[in-house]
């Protein structure tokens, strides 16, 4: 049996049994069995170089986008700190950060130093981690638009730097390895005044609280918008809709009435509604409308 004497010793903290509930959107979900929060980049990838590789590794940021599932996640859940993932340095158009930066603040700090581009991450939840492992973006603008590189240490603590053409960025997805732990990355924008590119921050903000249950216990966008041909040309949202699936519930586990592409905690959700209620939404939309959909949340750990 495991146990945290059979880990390498860290500057940061590590913990055993941690519920993730709270790390999580829709404050779901069982606890990790150890649960790892690195001082800095080189406290990771000292631990990752001592860790027996037989030992999986989850990693996970504010939780924006995730279920974890009740039976919690075996292993070592690793969760990046603002302190140690949470700096930001402006030079020129050029804007590093860490990977635990909220997509939110990277687009403020961009637009107070005039770096124009980076707006449409006012409207993304979530951290520049996900951002990086999702191409994460919104309103026509993803973060392949934006990138020049990041760094990246593997399973074995080996840092790496890639360029924005080893990502192998699509729609939602990056091509690089799934247990690569993204630490710092850098973006560049164009040059416009401050005001400006804080008026288009606005609107964009304005508009997510018109159309979106931002308040809720949620986890964002569902579903990836699925093949245009194939739907008619109709985003998830639409199709859910026309399949009648506006506000439909299971257990504490709602489609939301304002955005049915939004999956929401009622407030006594279990992961497992959660997943129910987005897997009978997939086999519903497939019946009713021959369109196939695909989860945008990530789910991880034990039911």
């Amino acid at each position: 049996m495991l146990t945290l004497a059979d880990l390498p010793k860290v500057r940061g903290k590590i913990e055993e049994n941690v519920a993730l509930a709270p790390f999580t959107w829709f404050r779901v979900g069982g606890p990790a069995q150890f649960l790892f929060q690195p001082a800095d980049e080189e406290d990771l990838a000292q631990f990752l170089k001592a860790l027996p590789i037989e030992i999986p590794v989850t990693i996970i940021g504010v939780g924006s986008n995730l279920i974890v599932r009740d039976g919690g996640v075996k292993g070592v859940v690793i969760r990046l700190t603002p302190k140690g993932f949470g700096q930001v340095s402006v030079d020129g158009l050029k804007i590093t950060c860490g990977t635990m930066v909220l997509d939110a603040i990277l687009a403020k700090k961009a637009g107070e130093a005039g770096i124009a581009g980076l707006e449409f991450y006012r409207g993304v939840p979530g951290t520049i981690g996900g951002a990086l492992r999702m191409n994460a973006g919104c309103y026509e603008s993803e973060t392949k638009d934006v990138l020049v590189e990041c760094v990246a240490l593997d399973r074995q603590g080996n840092r790496h730097v890639f360029k924005n053409a080893d990502m192998g960025f699509e729609y939602r997805k990056c091509a690089l390895p799934n247990d690569l732990i993204f630490v710092s990355a850098t973006f560049e924008g164009t040059k416009d005044e401050p005001s400006a590119i804080l008026e288009r921050m606005d609107a964009i903000t304005a508009r997510r609280e018109n159309s979106q249950p931002i308040r809720e216990k949620t986890g964002g966008s569902t579903f990836k918008n699925p093949d245009q041909v194939q739907s008619n040309g109709r985003k998830s949202w639409k199709v859910i809709d026309d399949a009648g699936l506006r506000g439909f519930t299971i257990g504490g586990a709602q489609m939301s009435e304002k955005h049915c592409n939004f999956m929401i905690n009622t407030g006594n959700a279990t992961a497992a509604d959660l997943e129910a209620l987005g897997d009978y939404v997939i086999a519903k939309v497939k019946e009713t409308q021959g369109v196939d959909l695909h989860w945008e949340i990530k789910r991880i750990g034990d039911k």
